[in-house]
Order: C-alpha cells, then structure tokens, then sequence
C-alpha cells in the first residue's frame, strides 16, 4: 500500500491571511512514514461500505472506544491546536461568505 498527498499554494488564504508564507526554497516537500500499517477495510465497491462499517472485531474503528474522545485526549488535541494550527476553514466565515461545510457544525474537541 502506498500514501500519497498533495501540496498546494493557499499562502494567501490559508495562512493567518497570508501573513505566513511558504518558503519555496525549502521544495521539494517530502514526508516519509516509518513502520506505516494501514489497518483499514479494503474497499471492493459500493457494497464494500456496508462490510466496513458493520460492528465486529475485524472493524475494530467501530467500537465504542473509538466514537469519542476521551477528556485527557480532548485536552491533548487542544493544546495542539492552540499551539499548531494556523487556519481553520471552520472559523473563516469571511472566505466561505458565512456558508460554512456541514462538518463546521460537529464537535471540534
């Protein structure tokens, strides 16, 4: 199984209004994943979601350890967030003419 991910320019947008930009100089960008295991549901077609999301062992992201955090990783996920994140199109009412995607309106922890 291979990852892939894309890079693109939104330094004008997606970065505190562009006021942090990208060092270009820096490219080419590369990550590389170490003892990546993809513990996932292959998919086979549409019927193949069915399969995925049924509640059993083989679909261990079904169980309930997995439909909430709990509050120590709530915590985690925070800190992170004030400490990291730079933009978030949730709170970019400006750019999306307050018409925010569906997923703005679930808990952001």
């Amino acid at each position: 199984m291979q990852v892939y991910s894309s890079l693109w320019n939104a330094d004008n947008w997606a970065t505190r209004g562009g006021l942090v930009k990208i060092d270009w100089s820096c490219a080419p960008f590369t990550a590389g994943l170490c003892k990546f295991n993809a513990r996932a549901c292959k998919w086979n077609g549409p019927v193949s979601i069915y399969q995925c999301a049924y509640p059993n062992q083989v679909n261990w992201w079904t169980s309930s350890a997995y439909k909430q955090l709990s509050w120590d990783q709530q915590g985690k996920l925070k800190w992170v967030r004030d400490n990291y994140m730079i933009y978030n199109y949730c709170t970019d009412y400006k750019r999306f003419n307050w018409q925010m995607a569906p997923e703005c309106s679930k808990p952001q922890y």
